[in-house]
């Protein structure tokens, strides 16, 4: 019988311990963990890059180039959320999106004269530095 509650009793105190060191050390540290905001991400202007998806239209004011703003950070992943300014020579511009899941805002543009036109893009008012060319005919 003394066997029997000596190992009952060693039972309960292993438990109680390991039930203490859980509610102390571990559970509280997964809680932060989970509940902490991801780290912002920061906008890369060297990796975020522009990109024609359609680079010719008609100059008949209905057919659209599009282009896409892809913003990236040093890693070369999207993010969301950041505000993009597509700018060129060329009626209806500066145009604004936002960007989505994969970190493109994409465009579209057209215009009623021919001729070829160069477009950038500001990244949350920053500039790009980079360009695409559309040509309308």
């Amino acid at each position: 019988m003394k066997t029997k509650t000596l190992m009952y009793l060693a039972v309960v105190v292993i438990g109680a311990g390991i039930i203490y060191y859980l509610s102390t050390n571990v559970i509280p540290k997964v809680l932060v963990s989970m509940t902490q905001a991801a780290p912002a991400k920061t906008v890369s202007i060297s990796s975020s890059i522009i990109i024609g998806e359609k680079v010719m239209a008609k100059g008949d004011g209905v057919d659209k180039a599009k282009v896409n703003v892809f913003v990236m950070d040093e890693s070369g992943k999207g993010i969301e959320g950041k505000s993009v300014e597509l700018t060129g020579n060329l009626a209806g511009l500066p145009m604004s999106a936002v960007t989505g899941d994969e970190g493109r805002a994409g465009f579209e543009v057209g215009s009623t004269q021919k001729g070829q036109v160069k477009l950038g893009a500001n990244i949350e008012g920053i500039e790009l530095g980079k360009s695409v060319t559309v040509t309308f005919n």
